[in-house]
């Protein structure tokens, strides 16, 4: 059975002197020790501000989770993917960043692209924003992530190329991709093109909106990095908040950070 995880946004496990100790919880994580009814002697899973990983007992549980060290893990090595997401209607991007989350996403970045309907003023943006964020945090706890993803403001074009410069690779789905080309095979021609097995770096999947990118939003995109791939998802249409699942999906089996080992697809 998987141990209930916390993660602590300040305290650093290594930093703490006493063997028995409180955790700094957040308010929302508070309340949720309280809806779990953790009692003394359960263990639990702590990811702390350092990043490491530890198993904890629950010693008592009141004003504070008393905890004590049992053991302290490594961490996984986990693949670095970020979805780049045209803005959607409705709650899809809630769908998106929770299946994401799950699925071992590492950055979500929401793209306010020409094709998008929905338009987010400053407010209704950082009510999206925290809302978003969230999610990834009680998706993250809920799978057993190693992490919480980021979640970055929405960006426009400009942004998301720079960004995009700055990865080591990009997938592109689009559509109206010309030569048919997989996940599989566009990964294994950039690890061609960098001379590395298995791929290094961090990888950007990009997905567009209800309607789709434009020509010069593709054309942009491939221009600013040299390993940019477009890419099909297959001859059905997905919708948008399906897209971005199955790329990541994808994209992540074949990194072989959900049991895949590389291919062609």
């Amino acid at each position: 059975m998987s141990l209930h995880r916390f993660f602590l946004e300040e305290q650093v496990i290594a930093n703490e002197r006493a063997d028995a100790f409180a955790l700094r919880l957040a308010s929302d994580d508070r309340q949720h020790v309280r809806a779990l009814r953790l009692a003394p002697g359960e263990h639990i899973a702590v990811v702390d501000a350092a990043a490491d990983y530890f198993e904890c007992e629950v010693l008592s549980v009141g004003a504070d989770v008393m905890v004590r060290v049992c053991r302290r893990a490594e961490m996984p090595d986990i693949a670095d993917v970020m979805l780049v997401a045209g803005l959607a209607k409705a709650d899809k991007m809630d769908t998106v960043v929770r299946a994401g989350t799950e699925l071992g996403v590492s950055t979500f970045v929401p793209f306010a692209s020409a094709r998008s309907v929905v338009r987010l003023d400053a407010a209704k943006e950082a009510k999206r924003l925290a809302r978003w964020r969230t999610i990834a945090k009680s998706a993250a706890m809920q799978s057993g992530q190693p992490r919480i993803p980021r979640v970055e403001p929405v960006g426009d074009i400009s942004r998301i190329c720079a960004l995009l410069r700055e990865v080591a690779g990009v997938l592109i789905c689009w559509e109206e991709a010309e030569d048919e080309m997989g996940v599989g095979r566009a990964l294994a021609r950039m690890r061609a093109q960098a001379d590395t097995a298995p791929f290094e770096g961090s990888l950007a999947v990009v997905v567009g909106p209800e309607g789709g990118f434009t020509h010069d939003e593709v054309d942009a995109m491939r221009a600013c990095n040299d390993r940019a791939c477009v890419v099909s998802l297959g001859h059905t249409i997905l919708r948008a908040e399906t897209a971005g699942v199955v790329a990541c999906a994808l994209a992540l089996y074949e990194l072989g950070a959900l049991g895949g080992v590389g291919g062609t697809a």
